[in-house]
Formats: C-alpha cells, sequence, structure tokens
C-alpha cells in the first residue's frame, strides 16, 4: 500500500507542473476502452453474423441492447450506487467492463454475447456519470471544463482510432480477438484507476430516484431530452448498418471500410469541437441548424450512396453534424435545470446520457426493422432524416418553450 501511494505521488508531483494530475490520464485511457467497445460493433456486424449464423439486423442488437444497458446505468445505479467510495466504485466498473468483454470474446452463442454486451452497457453508463465529477474533482475550479474535457477525449479518440483498429483486427482475426484487445484496454485503465486515482475521493451529491422523478416532470427538460434521442436515433438508423451498406450498396472492399469508419471518426472529433464552439451563445437556435443540416444530409445519402466519391463526402458531412449536437444538447439541459431545477444539474445531465442512448437503441431497433422490410438497406438514410424532421419540430416547439419562460 505504501510503494503504491509513492507511486502516486510521484506521478502527481511530475504532472502538477504540466498543471493536470496523473489520475485524469487514467480516467481518459478507460474512457477510450470503453467508448472503442460500444461503436466498434458497428464495423464488426457482418463478420459477427456471419460467423454465428444469424442475420444482420439480429447482430444489430449488440447494437440496441448494449445502449439500453448504458441507458439503465447512467441514472438508476449511479443513484443506487451514490454512496459507495468513488475509487472503489472506479475499479469495480472498470472490473466489471474487463469481465463483460472477456466474455463476449468467449462467447459461445449469440444470447450469450448479447448478455455480455448487456453487461458491459451498464458498466458504460456507471462511468460516464461519476467519471466527469471525478474529473472535476481532481483540478482546481477555474480547470474543471477542461478536465472533464480531457476525459471526454478518451470517447472522441475511440472513434476515431478505436473503432477503425478494431474493425480492423475483428476483419483480419476475427471478432473475438477485437473483444480481447478491448478487454486489454480496460485491464490497462483498471490498473491506472489503481494506481493513480487518490483514494481521498470526495462523493458527489447522490442522484436519488426521487430527484430523477423531478427532473422528468420539467417540461423544457423532457423535450430537451426527446431532441436527444430523436437526434441520435435518426443518426443511429444509418450508422448501425453502415458496414453492410458500404459493402453491399456502395461496393466497397470490406478493408475499405475501416478506412471510411476513420474518416468518419475524424469528422465526428471536427463536429464535436466546432459544435461546442457554436452552441456556447444560444445552444437552441444552434442546435435547430445542426439538426436541419444532419437531416438534409441523411437525406442526401440516400441518392449519393452508389456513388464512392460522392459517399465518402456525404459520410465526412454527416460525421460532423451528427456528432457537433452532443455539446449543445448537454449544456442545454444543464441551463434548464440550472434556471428551473436548481441542484438538480448532475441529475439532469445523467438522464442526457440515458436519452442518447435511448435514442441508439431506436434507432439501431428501427434500422434492423427497415432492413428486413420490403424497403431493405438502402432505405435506412431517408428513414433516418425523418427522425431527424421530427427532431427539428421538437426544437422548435422547445424554442417557443423559452420565450414563454
Amino acid at each position: 500500500m505504501n510503494f503504491q501511494k509513492e507511486i502516486q505521488i510521484n506521478t502527481a508531483a511530475q504532472t502538477a507542473k504540466k498543471g493536470l494530475p496523473a489520475a485524469l490520464w487514467a480516467l481518459t485511457i478507460s474512457a477510450f476502452g470503453i467508448g472503442t467497445t460500444e461503436f466498434v460493433i458497428v464495423g464488426l456486424l457482418p463478420t459477427v453474423a456471419s460467423d454465428l449464423g444469424i442475420t444482420i439486423p439480429s447482430a444489430g442488437l449488440l447494437v440496441s441492447l448494449y445502449a439500453i444497458g448504458v441507458a439503465i446505468g447512467a441514472p438508476i445505479l449511479t443513484a443506487l450506487t451514490g454512496k459507495v467510495p468513488r475509487k472503489m466504485l472506479l475499479v469495480s466498473i472498470m472490473m466489471l467492463f474487463v469481465i463483460g468483454n472477456g466474455l463476449a470474446s468467449i462467447a459461445p452463442s449469440f444470447i450469450t454475447l448479447v448478455l455480455a454486451r448487456i453487461l458491459t452497457g451498464l458498466a458504460h453508463g456507471i462511468y460516464f456519470s461519476i467519471g466527469s465529477t471525478i474529473a472535476a474533482s481532481l483540478v482546481p475550479e477555474e480547470k474543471r471544463a477542461t478536465a472533464i474535457s480531457i476525459m471526454f477525449a478518451g470517447l472522441t479518440l475511440a472513434i476515431v482510432t478505436g473503432v477503425p483498429l478494431g474493425t480492423f483486427i475483428g476483419q483480419h482475426f476475427g471478432w473475438r480477438a477485437t473483444f480481447i484487445g478491448v478487454s486489454i484496454l480496460g485491464i490497462i485503465g483498471l490498473i491506472a484507476s489503481l494506481l493513480l486515482v487518490p483514494n481521498n475521493l470526495k462523493n458527489g451529491k447522490t442522484a436519488s430516484i426521487k430527484s430523477q422523478f423531478k427532473v422528468l416532470g420539467n417540461r423544457r427538460l423532457i423535450f430537451a431530452f426527446l431532441m436527444t434521442a430523436m437526434g441520435y436515433g435518426g443518426t443511429f438508423v444509418v450508422f448501425t448498418y453502415l458496414s453492410p451498406i458500404l459493402q453491399k450498396i456502395t461496393g466497397f472492399h470490406e478493408s475499405t471500410v475501416t478506412f471510411i469508419l476513420l474518416i468518419y471518426g475524424i469528422a465526428i472529433a471536427l463536429g464535436n469541437l466546432i459544435g461546442g464552439k457554436v452552441a456556447n451563445k444560444n445552444p437552441l437556435k444552434a442546435l435547430l441548424w445542426m439538426f436541419a443540416g444532419q437531416g438534409l444530409v441523411l437525406l442526401a445519402f440516400y441518392f449519393t450512396v452508389n456513388s464512392p466519391v460522392l459517399s465518402i463526402i456525404t459520410l465526412f458531412l454527416l460525421g460532423a453534424l451528427s456528432f457537433a449536437s452532443v455539446p449543445g444538447l448537454q449544456l442545454l439541459v444543464v441551463q434548464i435545470a440550472e434556471k428551473e431545477l436548481p441542484g438538480t444539474e448532475d441529475v439532469a445531465s445523467g438522464i442526457n446520457i440515458a436519452a442518447f442512448n435511448i435514442g441508439i437503441a431506436i434507432g439501431s431497433y428501427a434500422g434492423g426493422i427497415i432492413v428486413t422490410s420490403s424497403l431493405g438497406l438502402a432505405s435506412t438514410p431517408w428513414i433516418g432524416a425523418l427522425f431527424l424532421l421530427v427532431t427539428v419540430l421538437i426544437t422548435v416547439y422547445s424554442i417557443r418553450l423559452s420565450k414563454k419562460n
């Protein structure tokens, strides 16, 4: 124990000169692993479906049911574990993450794989609910926003590099190898948390179930959550089945899809950065234009999907717009909570994380229904655009509500 404390002190002293504690990098490493395991399955759907003898829409349940696990884990399990010491909870989450991915790598059947994904999703939900609070507690008040953004950079980096790399590994060495790789990332995050995260972290305010009902009773917050769910739902109608779309309709080779996912990830990172700056002053107005643009690009993808060049250009724009709304949505929820229900900001933010994943679950499930129907795989872009049309209407109504208050 003394040796561990010595490592923590020495490392903290070294990183203090740079202004950021070493514990923050442990959180970022863990976020990278968790982000990779959530999205990497998108590039592996055809491989998993072929290996387990199931349809691609059935394999798509690995996306939607994982998202449901996150949606449950974010608000409910965070409330139930509110009194658990933060470091103990953080380490326990990473252990659950490693176990979930380990089980996925040896899953003998589709049902077992689904259960492993749900287990991992539960870990994901709690992690991102408490991770930002822990990150903020590690630094002075004026550096809290920077600390949180660095932790979430692990998630963005996972989309940019982890997903393409995991897809490449899965295509060449089998999808089980990808889950083994993600488990190793989890072990690295676990060890980093044990060594670098201090033992004396203060517990945040417990987000009680009662306070969550209070948040869900606020009309403006409900519409903000609906914007989140529908906006992400429209994205994942297409994103879940992006790999089979690019292979079966556009005509790209399996290996080329990995490169396209890298381009898509870069677009997401840029969009997230730009979206955050644009939404700073007036998030609702910015979100209206983002959702409208995303809907138009989804509709355009329906027409450009047969062209290799035009499809890549459209996907770059889609990636940028799809995730540009994330900072604005989080900011909007926090602003509404601050104004109308002071003290519930963390609870509202946690429920919004759940709303993101409910949207993912709805979108990926709807995509599966479309793929198996007479509409087929090619119809997913314009169906996704309909989701965004509804999102735009909700946003317009939310703007009217905000003017009344």
